[in-house]
C-alpha cells in the first residue's frame, strides 16, 4: 500500500511540463541550434563524410521548424501560453523522434545514425517531461517506420546481429533517459514541496506577532473613549491604523502563499460564478480607507459560470484590484467612486471580467513586460505585481488576459473565459 501511494504521489501525480525551464534564452537557443544545425549536418553527411541517405528538403524543413521558434509570436513568452507549449511540443516531436527515426531507417541503422538516434533520444527526455517524451518517442518512431515502409528509399536489410546490437544500445539510451527524467521530475517536486513548507513555517511565525499587534490595536481602540478630546481621537486613529496594517500584512501573506501554490498540481476544478466571485473578492479586500472602498464599483451585465480553482481566481481578482488601487494612489487626485470599474458579462460562449481604472497608466515598454515573472515597475503604479500569476491561472482555465493602457490614461485588463 505504501509503495502504491508513493508511486501515485511521486510519479503519477507530479507535474507534466511540456517545456522544461522555458526561459526565453533557452527556447531561442534551441531555435537557433535547430535552424543552423541541420544545414551544417547536411553538408557534413552529404559532402564531407557521405552517408547512404541524405535529404536536403527534409533538412531545410527541420531548419524552418527551428526558425519558427524564433519568429512565431508568443512562443518565447514567459510564462509560456498553452498554445506556445503545443507549438513547442509539435516542433520537437517532428525534429527529434520523427526525423531521427526516419533517417535511422533510411540509413539501415548504420553507426552514424545509431549514435545520432541515441543522442536525440536523450535530448528529447531533457527537453520535456518524461511521460510526454516517452509518448512522443513511441509515436514518432512508429510514424517514421510507417512512412519509411510506405515512401522510404530502397535500402539493404539490416543483419540480425546489427538489429540486436542496435536494439540493445537504443534500449540503454531509452532506459537512462527515462530514469533521469523521472528523477529530475521528482527532484523538482521535492524542491517545490520544501519551498512551500518553508513558506508555511514563515507564514506561521509572522502571524504570531501580527496576532499580538492585533490585540494591541484593539486595546488601544478600547482605551480611546476614556481619553477626551484630541488624545482620545489620536488613540482611536492609531489603533485603527495598526489594525488596518495587520489586515494588510495577513492579506499579503495569504497572497504570496497562494501564488506559490500555483506551481503545484491544482486538482478538483469546480464551476464558478463570475459575479459571485468578483463580489466576494471585492467585499473581502482589505481596503486602506473608506474612500478607497468607494472607488471600486462592480457592474454585472450578465453572470456566467466557468471551470477553475476558486481560490486561485479569488487571488487573481485580488491581484488586479490591488494593482489598480495602487495605480489610483499614484495619481495626484484622491480616488472617486467608479475610478475602478469591474464589469462582468458574457457573449456567446465567452465570458468577460474587465477591470478599468483611471490610474497613472503605463507606457508601451512596461506593457510588454508586465506579465513576466518577478517583474515589477517599481514606479508607484503597482501594475505588474502578481500579473504572471494571474496569467498562469487564466491560461490554466483555457482563458486569456490582456491589457490596454497608455501613460496617464489608466488601464483596462480584460479576462476572457470559456463559459461552462
Amino acid at each position: 500500500m505504501r509503495l502504491r501511494q508513493k508511486a501515485s504521489d511521486e510519479v503519477l501525480q507530479s507535474l507534466v511540463e511540456p517545456i522544461l525551464h522555458p526561459s526565453q534564452w533557452r527556447i531561442r537557443a534551441l531555435g537557433v541550434s535547430t535552424m543552423l544545425g541541420h544545414p551544417v549536418f547536411y553538408a557534413v553527411w552529404a559532402l564531407w563524410l557521405p552517408q547512404p541517405y541524405e535529404n536536403l528538403f527534409l533538412r531545410l524543413l527541420m531548419a524552418l521548424c527551428g526558425l519558427s521558434l524564433l519568429v512565431i509570436p508568443g512562443v518565447t513568452a514567459s510564462p509560456p501560453t498553452r498554445g506556445a507549449a503545443i507549438i513547442f511540443s509539435g516542433i520537437f516531436w517532428i525534429t527529434l523522434p520523427w526525423f531521427f527515426s526516419w533517417m535511422y531507417f533510411c540509413n539501415s541503422g548504420n553507426a552514424v545514425w545509431l549514435a545520432s538516434l541515441g543522442a536525440a533520444l536523450l535530448i528529447y527526455y531533457h527537453l520535456t517531461d518524461w511521460r510526454l517524451a516517452t509518448l512522443g518517442w513511441a509515436t514518432g518512431m512508429l510514424v517514421a517506420w510507417l512512412a519509411f515502409e510506405t515512401f522510404g528509399p530502397p535500402t539493404p536489410d539490416m543483419s540480425l546481429e546489427r538489429s540486436l546490437t542496435n536494439m540493445v544500445v537504443l534500449a540503454f539510451c531509452w532506459f537512462m533517459g527515462l530514469i533521469l527524467g523521472i528523477s529530475s521530475s521528482n527532484l523538482r517536486r521535492e524542491q517545490l514541496h520544501f519551498t512551500l513548507g518553508t513558506m508555511g513555517i514563515m507564514a506561521h511565525e509572522l502571524r504570531t506577532p501580527l496576532a499580538t499587534m492585533q490585540l494591541i490595536a484593539e486595546a488601544v481602540r478600547n482605551e480611546a473613549p476614556q481619553h477626551a478630546g484630541e488624545s482620545g481621537e489620536r488613540l482611536l486613529q492609531l489603533g485603527t491604523r495598526l489594525n488596518t496594517l495587520v489586515r494588510n500584512m495577513n492579506h499579503q501573506i495569504d497572497m504570496q502563499i497562494t501564488n506559490a501554490r500555483l506551481m503545484r498540481h491544482v486538482g478538483n476544478p469546480e464551476r464558478i460564478s463570475a459575479a459571485a466571485l468578483v463580489r466576494h473578492a471585492t467585499e473581502a479586500y482589505p481596503y486602506r480607507s473608506t474612500r478607497e472602498r468607494q472607488a471600486v464599483v462592480v457592474r454585472v451585465y450578465g453572470d456566467f459560470q466557468f471551470v477553475g480553482s476558486r481560490d486561485m481566481f479569488h487571488q487573481v481578482i485580488d491581484n488586479l484590484t490591488k494593482n489598480a488601487l495602487r495605480s489610483l494612489a499614484a495619481a495626484s487626485s484622491s480616488p472617486q467612486p467608479g475610478d475602478l470599474l469591474i464589469e462582468v458579462g458574457a457573449h456567446g460562449q465567452r465570458g468577460r471580467i474587465v477591470f478599468t481604472d483611471n490610474g497613472i497608466g503605463m507606457d508601451a515598454d512596461l506593457r510588454k513586460r508586465i506579465f513576466q515573472p518577478f517583474f515589477s515597475t517599481d514606479r508607484g503604479t503597482g501594475h505588474g505585481l502578481g500579473l504572471a500569476f494571474c496569467q498562469r491561472v487564466v491560461h490554466g482555465a483555457h482563458g486569456t488576459i490582456r491589457v490596454k493602457t497608455a501613460p496617464h490614461q489608466g488601464a483596462v485588463f480584460t479576462i476572457e473565459l470559456p463559459v461552462a
